[in-house]
């Protein structure tokens, strides 16, 4: 909350007819789900009223209180505890993504992500938030809609066979009734012979 006061206070410069804009907006997912030991992409783009410079252009992740990946031209990945090795840059700063990867997630990666984007000379921007839930294995939810689209497929399916089969009935069934109707007539056409 304060970076924000802050951050507005000097935005408005105390200037009476100024009118200051956000220089950068970024766009993030609010909430992530990843199943334990498996990687999962933390999505953040930005839009930005200035050209990006690839030089200067810079990103930082945090979690809680500890910087996990910082960028500028090129990635930083944090060495050291609990996220060493399993940060990986998976963003295009010249496609304005900042997107990163995490790597074999684990619980203890459970909670907020915080993805900041600098731009000079836009460098004043909110900061995207990301809260990642890693699960033991896929959730109910999942389950349901993995059975609800195969249970749908094998109805869709078999409705589509019902039809094939009835109509193919219903026209071997019109070729007998013609071919016993031509066979009557043929009969009456003759003259008996007696």
């Amino acid at each position: 909350l304060w970076l924000r006061v802050s951050t507005f206070l000097y935005l408005n410069d105390f200037d009476a007819g100024v009118q200051h804009v956000w220089g950068i907006e970024i766009f993030t997912k609010s909430e992530v789900e990843a199943v334990n030991g498996t990687s999962v992409k933390l999505t953040c783009t930005f839009s930005s009223t200035e050209p990006v410079s690839l030089q200067t252009a810079s990103v930082i992740w945090d979690f809680r209180s500890i910087t996990i990946l910082y960028y500028q031209e090129v990635p930083y990945p944090i060495e050291e505890g609990l996220f060493n090795g399993h940060v990986q840059w998976s963003g295009d700063i010249k496609r304005k993504d900042a997107s990163i990867t995490l790597n074999n997630v684990r619980p203890a990666f459970n909670g907020t992500y915080f993805c900041q984007v600098t731009n000079p000379p836009d460098v004043h921007a909110n900061i995207g938030e990301t809260v990642l839930r890693v699960v033991d294995k896929v959730t109910l939810s999942e389950i349901s809609l993995l059975g609800a689209i195969v249970g749908g497929s094998c109805v869709v399916i078999l409705v589509f066979l019902g039809v094939f089969v009835a109509v193919r009935m219903y026209k071997k069934r019109n070729k007998e009734n013609d071919i016993e109707m031509r066979v009557e007539e043929y009969r009456n056409k003759q003259p008996t012979v007696w």
